[in-house]
């Protein structure tokens, strides 16, 4: 990419709305995202580079902007392109840690402060779509949490009186829309429900007409700091900045919050229903994984919107996880057709809040957020407002409760052991669990593998033509041996939660290098 001393304001970059995954949500359909044109650099010396295009970049880009700043946003592919454009796209004040859980954790102050950004990211949301006048299906819903059983139903009371504790609107309620038998339900109202892309176009085209600069197809390969001045390096271009915000989902690299966050995946149906009963509001079972529903009218067709299995990144069969889910969705609606079907990945926190601030280990003036669970659209809006915050000099009531450099010693330690020693298992076993029988000739078409070809392993995927892009399947973040998705074709680390493409691209972090190419011949 050219890099010009000014900017042209006038032009426009119309692309298809892409996602990291083969798979296509709803909200790329018929959708395409239009930049105002942006490929110059207009200082020698950003005031701040922002490295990610997702809800929490562009929502800090938008308020460091407005405050006066000097902004860059770069993003490896293009805005939306991550977890936020493969988001379910519920907006709840209540959240994946329960408020009990966190009382537990971080104190009856701490739960308070996790419902106060909970609360305040959803106000952010509900700010910028009223004073951008973003049109991106925003509508106002009421939220069920039910049990199917008494020993869920004990839960759903420390749900409540947790809600309860810490100010949340919540009732128990005998009259929940949905077709499956529950014993106890909880209501929560004032929730609500948008169309994800669409918000993020919005908040995109506001950074953009207030002068702000996003590089798209721009990936920060390295970043290096002299003098208090941070030089990130994307190919042939230097981006020099006093802050920089990792606003990748999770920082690149292998850092401590390797061991701190775990990667998941979770599936997405989006379904046509024969008899229209489709219900108007968020739904969320107890189950473990839990289900969760709603409706979205997307081109005019109402769709269920169904998600759930989760399961941590590169462990079970994704092509179960959704044959599963649709049966238990056909068991209990009555399915006309499957329209979308997706996958996005996020990742859980050992003791359940998320890392929001300066980045340990790293020189001053570099910011990362990470460790949203499935609360990306709430927590990664605060995020925003947080490291917004934290670099133009005000006080943050929530800096330390959700600083990365917290250390809390019990509070979660057992999930820490649990996922570590998981991580340390994918580390050995994979090395020897391929055959020496497997051969490239047993891949078919449009799959892959992981194989042994002339004595080493090989991750390959035979495309639909038959031929077979083969790479070094040992990931490039920490060395463990990528798994193939088959649903979204993709090759997914089973230790961080690394993806890459079928040709070894990185899809997503915290792997910084593509897998290695290794040349064959198709016949083998």
């Amino acid at each position: 990419m050219k890099v010009n001393s000014s900017i042209d304001n006038t032009a426009h970059r119309t692309v298809k709305a892409a996602r990291d995954g083969n798979n296509e949500s709803p909200w790329q359909a018929a959708l395409e995202i239009d930049f105002l044109k942006s490929g110059s650099l207009i200082a020698d010396i950003h005031d701040i580079l922002i490295i990610g295009g997702g809800i929490t970049g562009l929502t800090a880009a938008l308020l460091l902007k407005k405050s006066g700043k000097n902004i860059v946003l770069a993003d490896a592919a293009s805005p939306g392109f991550g977890t936020t454009g493969g988001t379910s796209a519920h907006i709840n004040t209540f959240a994946d840690t329960t408020y009990k859980e966190a009382e537990e954790a971080f104190g009856e102050k701490g739960a308070q402060l996790f419902a106060d950004a909970i609360n305040e990211g959803f106000q952010i949301i509900n700010d910028n779509i009223n004073t951008y006048k973003i049109n991106c299906d925003y509508e106002s819903k009421t939220g069920y949490l039910y049990a199917e059983d008494t020993d869920q139903a004990k839960q759903l009371e420390d749900v409540f009186h947790g809600a309860k504790q810490v100010g949340i609107k919540v009732r128990y309620t005998d009259d929940v829309p949905t077709p499956i038998s529950y014993v106890k339900a909880l209501q929560f109202d004032g929730q609500a429900q948008f169309h994800p892309l669409k918000y993020m176009q919005g908040i995109a085209d506001a950074y953009l007409k207030a002068g702000g600069l996003i590089l798209t197809d721009t990936k920060i390969e390295d970043l290096l700091t002299a003098d208090g001045v941070h030089t990130a390096k994307a190919g042939s271009i230097k981006i020099k900045a006093r802050n920089v915000i990792y606003a990748t989902h999770i920082p690149p690299g292998v850092t401590s919050f390797n061991f701190r966050c775990a990667p998941y995946r979770s599936y997405v149906l989006g379904v046509k229903l024969k008899n229209d009963k489709y219900p108007d509001a968020l739904i969320y079972d107890m189950q473990e994984p839990y289900h969760y529903f709603r409706t979205h009218e997307i081109e005019g067709q109402k769709l269920l919107i169904a998600g759930g299995n989760d399961h941590k990144t590169g462990h079970k069969d994704p092509e179960k996880a959704f044959e599963d889910l649709e049966m238990y969705i056909r068991k209990h609606y009555q399915v006309s057709s499957v329209k979308y079907k997706w996958s996005s990945q996020y990742y859980i926190p050992v003791d359940g809040f998320p890392y929001i601030g300066q980045m340990p280990g790293t020189a001053h003036g570099i910011y990362c957020a990470t460790g949203y669970n499935g609360n990306g659209m709430m927590l990664g809006t605060i995020a925003g407002k947080i490291i917004s915050d934290l670099i133009t000099g005000k006080v943050s009531k929530y800096e330390k409760v959700f600083s990365p450099a917290r250390i809390k010693p019990i509070a979660g330690f057992t999930e820490f052991v649990k996922e570590n020693a998981d991580v340390a298992y994918h580390f050995v076993a994979d090395r020897l669990s391929v055959h020496e029988t497997d051969s490239l000739k047993r891949i078919q078409k449009d799959s892959g593998k992981v194989v042994e070809f002339e004595g080493k392993k090989v991750a390959a995927y035979r495309d639909a033509e038959g031929t077979i892009h083969a790479l070094n399947p040992v990931c490039t973040h920490a060395k463990c041996i990528v798994n193939w998705n088959q649903e979204e074709k993709s090759w997914d680390c089973p230790c961080h939660g690394a993806r890459y493409d079928i040709d070894g691209k990185v899809l997503n972090g915290p792997a910084e290098k593509d897998l290695q190419k290794i040349d064959q011949s198709a016949d083998e």
